[in-house]
């Protein structure tokens, strides 16, 4: 019985997650009609309705919202114990599901190298993700952790460990040396992240504290694109200093430290699980070994 009910709030995780049943159904790898029966033996083990029902899905009803909660936290705990017996009898084992935010890319093999090396047996899939996406992904128990800011925006029910602080460069072809400052940065024709993107949130703030509110008439969520139009000499950019010193830079652009803004610290986020899942454990231990051989801060 507890297992049924387990199978079918994974079921309805996915549905929530979907919000299609022939999607949902897809994901899972059965037919539609045993997803519907499914939800529909579920609701009546629990003796509410959880799905608003018409000619398709049309969201969950203020029980099923209460009862995803319940679910993502039956379904965590359920993976976590079989993850925690498997430990057990072989070691760290599975594959760690790490969503990342573009700015990071550049610096995530010093976390998963470590953590490789110290548990063969184990894999990681590496998710270039939004801080957003990286927070409701992990809550849906879809991340196991992710690598994200850790201040300025609500992060959910997650523990964190930071790994280094964020700091920022003027990106522009120019014969200039020296840092340059954000003043500078603001009065220039930029290229910038697209708005969802935290990072270009917190540049936005900072250009607007020293210049007018920034419009750039090119924005993508691609770092080649805005390089690209950098080389060109008609633009500049404002990247972290981890990207400008990660990507190899076009011919004749240089990047100049900005000065006068304290950064933003980027780390660890995972689920607050207590315990955490296995393979969390040992990511968590790992990131508290860069931390201490400042592998990673700046």
């Amino acid at each position: 019985m507890i297992a049924g009910m387990i199978d079918r709030l994974n079921m309805f995780m996915v549905l929530a997650r979907e919000r299609h049943f022939g999607r949902a159904a897809e994901s899972l790898g059965i037919t539609q009609p045993s997803l519907s029966s499914a939800i529909k033996a579920l609701e009546d083990q629990l003796s509410v309705q959880l799905v608003r029902r018409g000619s398709r899905f049309q969201g969950l009803t203020p029980e099923g919202e209460r009862v995803l909660d319940w679910a993502r936290r039956i379904v965590g705990d359920a993976r976590a114990m079989q993850a925690e017996m498997a430990a057990i009898r072989q070691g760290v084992t599975g594959r760690l599901r790490l969503g990342v935010i573009p700015t990071a890319m550049p610096r995530i093999a010093a976390l998963t190298g470590p953590f490789l090396t110290a548990h063969p047996d184990a894999g990681v899939t590496i998710l270039s993700r939004s801080s957003d996406e990286i927070r409701d992904q992990i809550a849906a128990l879809e991340l196991d952790a992710g690598v994200t800011y850790l201040e300025g925006e609500p992060l959910g029910h997650v523990r964190t460990r930071p790994l280094y602080r964020e700091t920022y460069c003027l990106i522009d072809r120019s014969t200039a040396t020296g840092p340059a400052d954000w003043a500078e940065a603001a009065a220039r024709p930029l290229c910038l992240l697209t708005p969802d993107m935290q990072n270009r949130r917190i540049v936005s703030a900072h250009l607007s504290a020293h210049g007018p509110a920034p419009a750039p008439r090119i924005e993508s969520n691609s770092m080649l694109a805005i390089l690209s139009h950098v080389a060109t000499g008609l633009w500049a950019a404002v990247l972290p200093r981890a990207l400008a010193q990660g990507l190899p830079l076009p011919q004749g652009v240089c990047a100049r430290d900005l000065t006068g803004a304290p950064g933003h610290v980027v780390g660890l986020a995972v689920t607050d699980r207590d315990p955490p899942p296995p393979i969390v454990a040992a990511l968590l231990e790992v990131a508290a070994a860069i931390e201490d051989d400042s592998l990673l801060i700046d």
